[in-house]
């Protein structure tokens, strides 16, 4: 049987964060949700390269602290992860006033939600009507009937090739 060691634990642990934030970010709708899970992965990261500077046995790279014949870890990953911490933070309040600026405006964080809402105010305010949905049919509603000919049979294809339509317009229905 194999046995875990601190490493392994600490790393499968990271590992696992940067998957769930990862799966957070891919599968919500919410806009709070993925900061959080972005959060999440930002953090699995981090441990992840604290993790490549560990040295088992190792002391702190500080002189003075321990006896200098003993190996030290690694300073340049925890000054890297360090200076991540800071600008993640900084981003993070960014992100934080942003979605509080949306929140306000639109009155939710629901992605599917805002970009309707976007989509109206873009066509509003470029005097457009806005369309009713990106998988509606185009075109004038009813079809005009197919002529006798061109229809061939029941599937709408006969010997002559698949049936024309008349062509359709751009213009969407609200």
């Amino acid at each position: 049987m194999m046995s875990l060691t601190l490493e392994g634990v600490v790393l499968i642990g990271a590992l696992g964060l940067i998957v769930i934030g990862a799966l957070g970010m891919a599968i919500s709708n919410h806009l709070f949700r993925m900061l959080l899970a972005l959060v999440i992965a930002e953090s699995g990261a981090n441990l992840l390269i604290v993790l490549s500077g560990y040295r088992v046995g190792a002391s702190a790279p500080i002189l003075g602290f321990s006896d200098p014949t003993t190996p030290m870890v690694d300073p340049i990953p925890q000054v890297l992860v360090l200076t991540a911490i800071v600008i993640g933070v900084g981003v993070q309040a960014l992100a934080v006033a942003l979605l509080l600026k949306v929140y306000r405006v639109y009155g939710t964080l629901n992605v599917r939600e805002l970009r309707d809402r976007m989509d109206a105010d873009v066509a509003t305010a470029a005097g457009v009507e806005a369309d009713a949905s990106q998988d509606a049919p185009a075109g004038e509603r009813p079809l005009p009937p197919v002529p006798a000919r061109a229809s061939g049979g029941a599937g709408g294809f006969g010997r002559r090739g698949p049936v024309t339509f008349p062509p359709h317009s751009d213009e969407r229905r609200p």
